[in-house]
């Protein structure tokens, strides 16, 4: 199998981390070679979070170019722009609608873009545009967008549910299965 890669782009603290961690366990125990990559902004004061996800029969470097991503998934609009560069001709975005303000648009040295979504799509891009923040509202918590949107990406592979939701069960924290379950539940079924 060729080198598959997936790109998770978002802002610090919106669990991208969790989520490269349970899609890695996932394909390791499907018996891939798997890379995990993780680039760090400001992470943690709300500055974007990038981590590659390689995988296929042998991975040699865990770092993904432009122009080679197969998917990516955002957990913001912005970022989904930000790296747009990096998706491969025939690639896809799953992105959340939801909007985090960057530090310009706070400091109200430029306004947040209304039409990033349609913009990214007259490209010619396959788009899968959700509101991963309700979803995990309804599920119960409102940070397990990363999980609705990791239900959102198990549509595009062959590997069967039940095994991302074994993965679920491996990965998070027991207090949280449950929530999370019903999360990823919701971003596949949508």
């Amino acid at each position: 199998m060729d080198t598959k890669n997936i790109m998770i782009v978002g802002v610090g603290g919106q669990g991208s981390l969790l989520a490269s961690k349970l899609l890695g366990s996932l394909l390791t125990d499907e018996g891939f070679d798997v890379k995990v990559s993780e680039v760090h902004g400001m992470s943690q004061r709300g500055g974007s979070v990038v981590t590659y996800v390689r995988f296929g029969d042998r991975v040699y470097s865990p770092v993904i170019s432009e122009g080679e991503a197969d998917v990516i998934v955002s957990f913001e609009k912005i970022e989904a722009a930000r790296h747009l560069a990096c998706l491969k001709k025939d690639g896809k975005i799953i992105v959340n609608t939801q909007e985090i303000d960057p530090m310009p648009v706070i400091t109200g040295a430029a306004e947040y873009p209304s039409d990033i979504i349609d913009e990214i799509k007259s490209k010619g891009v396959f788009v899968d545009d959700i509101d991963a923040l309700e979803l995990a509202k309804q599920a119960g918590n409102a940070k397990s967008v990363n999980i609705v949107l990791m239900g959102r990406v198990a549509k595009y592979f062959d590997i069967p549910y039940e095994k991302w939701i074994a993965a679920i069960e491996k990965i998070v924290k027991p207090q949280f299965v449950e929530v999370n379950k019903k999360a990823f539940d919701l971003g596949y079924n949508v």
